[in-house]
């Protein structure tokens, strides 16, 4: 598929199609015009590494994570890298205190409602 039909897929710009492209997160084939064909996969892989960064995870760990995942949620190495491990370990914290605080801006919130609607939730 080309790449407006992919960013029509998935949401995201041509713009940042081209980005990822650009760091080796995505590959596309060429045809003799020189216009990108996307595989079908690319959809699925474009969702995987935008929930990634939405996550916060760096550019350079998502790199070296994206062959290793087996599907949405699913990361497999065969042979782990403690290096590797070590910067999974850290991501997993900044991620678990981001959604802690996600989570509780989120309640204030829902409070805040609660009180000026008069109701419960």
């Amino acid at each position: 598929m080309r790449i407006g039909e992919l960013a029509e897929r998935t949401g995201a710009p041509a713009r940042m199609l081209r980005y990822y492209e650009q760091h080796g997160l995505i590959a596309a084939d060429r045809s003799p015009n020189g216009y990108r064909d996307f595989p079908e996969a690319t959809v699925e892989r474009v969702g995987q590494i935008r929930g990634l960064l939405d996550a916060g995870v760096p550019v350079k760990i998502i790199k070296q994570i994206l062959p290793c995942l087996d599907g949405p949620g699913q990361i497999y190495f065969p042979v782990p890298d403690p290096e590797m491990l070590a910067q999974l370990a850290e991501q997993r914290d900044r991620m678990t205190r981001k959604a802690e605080c996600v989570l509780k801006n989120r309640d204030a919130i829902a409070a805040y409602l609660d009180r000026v609607s008069g109701t419960t939730a």
